[in-house]
């Protein structure tokens, strides 16, 4: 399962955020957050599963769900190599801005 599939969806981004706050819970607890059907957020959990984003245990008859912190390194870890390709892009952008300008700037004096 791709991971920003899981990510595409609100209901599973606040899932996340319920948990990443709150810590490890069972289904149940996570259920009372949310207004929508019991099975629906049971699709939803099964997807942050197969995305890898969230870990479940079985304790007795509970499922108890919590981030996946590895899956959530590695989201950060590409984030982070995105931002600095995109920085480095726009380095070079001002860079040539700034020899137009002082080429610019050369003319006019």
């Amino acid at each position: 399962m791709d991971v920003f599939y899981a990510l595409a969806d609100p209901t599973r981004r606040r899932i996340l955020e319920l948990l990443a706050s709150q810590g490890a819970l069972s289904a149940t607890e996570i259920y009372a957050h949310f207004s929508v059907s019991h099975p629906a957020i049971s699709q939803h959990l099964k997807v942050l599963r197969q995305a890898n984003l969230v870990k479940m245990e079985k304790h007795a008859q509970q499922r108890i769900y919590q981030i996946n912190p590895q899956a959530m390194s590695e989201l950060e870890d590409w984030s982070k190599q995105l931002a600095q390709q995109w920085n480095r892009r726009l380095d070079v952008l001002d860079e040539v801005l700034k020899t137009e300008k002082e080429k610019i700037t050369r003319k006019d004096v």
